[in-house]
């Protein structure tokens, strides 16, 4: 594996590379550089001048919000700020207009955030119907034919977090709406290597948090609302900046936001999205969009390599074998070893990789090269 000069040039701009190989990303990622410093620039301001440049802050929200827009091939006014994908996918679960008897479906295998707020409904009469993935692939076929006439809704997530499989979203959205089904997409796990176009896929719903691949804080997240469904979903959390007139405090006047703000209810995470925007320009900045990433094609080259030398260790990989589904996520075993112990001698040894559904995982970003991989390699052969 030879590393890019990509690799290298974002290799710059991610302090934690010098003291940790960070295979972490579909949990927590750190900090980009310039989210970091945008972050650490707003605490500055925030100490030494107060609300005197709160108008400068709400400038940067909105170019976030742009630039939000611009990464998933949306309009700017169809999104929405955040604090976590829990609240986006809430957004739709308890906004939607549920009938006694309804159903949605999803996938048995999903993260719990795309589970709970389902089975949160039903004391309102819907039935969640769970689909069981044995394996690594999803049975869509078998997640349609649990569709029928009052089938409002399917919810997946893009990457599965426990499998790295990434779904063909045009074939299942295209599927579900010749149904009458709309679809919701937890994109956590993707956005941020992987390019994404909503209005190319026709998606309707979509969440994603911005502290995984997309390389900001926690707490700062993305909600995407086609604009032909705004006034579908009935906001359950409302205040001050829900309204048209969010700024005459004297005059109580409930006109919702002809926007997906409305949904924002009150103030915003000033700091938080002051580091995603940072984080969102950076990664445009090294070619991602909402047609082509070359960071994707750097993640899924090292997954590659990371497969076939970790199997040559004696691992036994889990995960997608084509390229086409696969993802920045690779599980594996290591048969006749306690895989605990093994990641806490990782941690222990700044190799950073999480234990997830009985394996160990790793989940590189485009800046992870052959150094790190031989200080894993190293750990898993030597101890």
């Amino acid at each position: 594996m030879t590393d890019s000069l990509l690799a290298a040039e974002m290799r710059q701009q991610m302090p934690v590379s010098a003291k940790h190989a960070y295979f972490d990303h579909a949990s927590v990622a750190p900090l980009c550089g310039p989210a970091a410093v945008a972050m650490a620039h707003w605490v500055e301001q925030a100490s030494c001048e107060g609300d005197l440049v709160w108008p400068e802050w709400a400038r940067q929200v909105e170019q976030t919000r742009q630039l939000a827009a611009n990464l998933l091939g949306a309009d700017k006014r169809e999104m929405a700020f955040v604090p976590n994908t829990s609240t986006g996918i809430n957004i739709v679960a308890q906004g939607f207009p549920w009938k006694t008897g309804d159903n949605m479906v999803t996938l048995g295998n999903e993260f719990p955030a795309n589970q709970y707020p389902w089975m949160n409904l039903a004391d309102r009469g819907v039935e969640l119907r769970v689909i069981s993935v044995d394996g690594v692939e999803p049975d869509i076929e078998k997640l349609l034919d649990a569709c029928d006439t009052r089938t409002r809704l399917i919810s997946v997530s893009w990457v599965s977090y426990c499998t790295g499989y990434r779904l063909d979203l045009a074939e299942l959205i295209e599927a579900a709406h010749r149904r009458g089904v709309f679809v919701l997409v937890d994109a956590i796990q993707g956005l941020g290597v992987f390019p994404l176009n909503v209005e190319q896929l026709d998606i309707d719903f979509l969440a994603a948090d911005g502290h995984k691949w997309m390389l900001g804080p926690e707490g700062a997240g993305l909600f995407f609302i086609k604009r032909e469904h705004l006034d579908l979903l009935r906001p359950e959390l409302v205040g001050w900046n829900s309204v048209q007139r969010s700024f005459d405090f004297d005059h109580i006047h409930w006109e919702p936001r002809p926007t997906a703000a409305r949904f924002e209810g009150g103030s915003s995470n000033m700091v938080g999205l002051s580091g995603l925007g940072a984080s969102l320009n950076f990664l445009a900045d090294l070619g991602l969009s909402s047609t082509a990433s070359p960071l994707a094609e750097q993640v899924l080259d090292f997954i590659a390599v990371a497969r076939q030398e970790l199997e040559a260790v004696g691992a036994e990989c889990f995960g997608p074998s084509d390229r086409t589904h696969q993802s920045g996520i690779l599980s594996f075993d290591l048969p006749g070893k306690k895989l605990q112990s093994i990641r806490q001698r990782c941690m222990e040894q700044g190799v950073v990789l999480s234990f997830r559904a009985g394996r160990l995982r790793i989940s590189p970003h485009a800046y992870n090269n052959r150094q790190d991989l031989d200080r894993l390699l190293n750990v898993l052969t030597n101890g």
